[in-house]
């Protein structure tokens, strides 16, 4: 192994144990108890980038068709989606985010938020390393973007 090469498996063990442990310290904060992480991704994409078929959403989450199907399910039971029928092909249904869903995500964005600004505020960093913080949170989604 060069030292390039372990200096990237270094990087990505280190990044790996980071984000796991702040991503379980975030998942805590979440507008309802009983909904799942899977569930509020599902909300999330369909906030972000509007209706989807159920296979697009499927895809997107790498979970089978008929997983989603009963994920969309227990959603749409709760409010938080809703079917429509395809504009363009009526033979395709297109799911839809309800204001409630919107709602839901919202909340958990702006708890998952504060939680994570009031961790950062326990550190007492500097402008330069928040800033630093920032330029890594920029590269970390170039590689998730991927």
């Amino acid at each position: 192994m060069s030292a390039s090469d372990e200096a990237l498996h270094l990087t990505a063990t280190d990044l790996r144990m980071a984000t796991f442990r702040l991503a379980r310290r975030l998942r805590c904060a979440r507008a309802v108890d009983a909904m799942s992480d899977a569930q509020l991704a599902v909300l999330s994409t369909l906030r972000m980038y509007g209706s989807r078929t159920i296979t697009a959403l499927a895809e997107r989450e790498r979970v089978t068709a008929p997983s989603m199907t009963n994920m969309i399910n227990g959603l749409e039971e709760q409010g938080y989606v809703r079917r429509a029928v395809d504009e363009e092909d009526r033979r395709r249904v297109q799911v839809e985010i309800t204001d409630a869903g919107t709602a839901i995500v919202a909340e958990t964005i702006q708890r998952r938020d504060e939680l994570l600004a009031d961790m950062l505020a326990e550190h007492d960093f500097t402008d330069d390393e928040l800033q630093t913080l920032r330029a890594a949170s920029a590269l970390m989604q170039r590689v998730v973007e991927r």
